[in-house]
């Protein structure tokens, strides 16, 4: 056995030991170890990790597109019919707004009702999993449309301010 094999015995070893009080010694002294010699536990710790914060990430997102569509609907309405697209875009933000809420709700119903560690509320949760992401995929399809006849008012008002 080469010195490798050897230390990635010695790594699975200490991964299969029932007490793994010792996984920040691992990570922190064995940092050349290869990759793919990890034990669950560590492996689990950064998995979490990384879906927490893309789960922030996302919701902070969420958030900025749901205030940017009340920031466009308020000028919308405090412009008021002599918008050339009015009601297109009071419309339009409209439907944005609610699929977005409705997307908030199935998220919020889906974090209550299914645990993902019992294995029959997988397919559930998967179901509403997809469900929430076709809101989300509609709702930035119509906020790709709004951003489009709102930049063309914009344009337009910006050409009138200079002549």
């Amino acid at each position: 056995m080469n010195k490798m094999e050897e230390g990635t015995k010695e790594r699975m070893e200490k991964c299969d030991q029932s007490d793994h009080s010792n996984s920040e010694e691992i990570v922190t002294k064995e940092q050349d170890a290869p990759t793919d010699i990890v034990c669950d536990e560590i492996k689990g710790l950064d998995a979490n990790r990384y879906a927490t914060k893309k789960t922030v990430a996302q919701g902070m997102l969420d958030i900025a597109l749901l205030t940017s569509n009340a920031s466009q609907l308020k000028y919308v309405l405090q412009v008021g019919p002599k918008h050339e697209f009015y009601t297109l875009l009071v419309v339009l933000i409209s439907i944005s707004i609610v699929l977005q809420v409705i997307s908030a709700v199935v998220a919020v119903v889906l974090s209550t009702i299914c645990n993902i560690n019992h294995q029959p509320d997988h397919r559930k949760a998967e179901v509403l999993n997809n469900i929430s992401l076709i809101f989300k995929v509609f709702s930035i399809t119509v906020n790709i449309i709004i951003s489009i006849f709102y930049s063309m008012q914009i344009d337009m008002d910006a050409r009138l301010n200079t002549q």
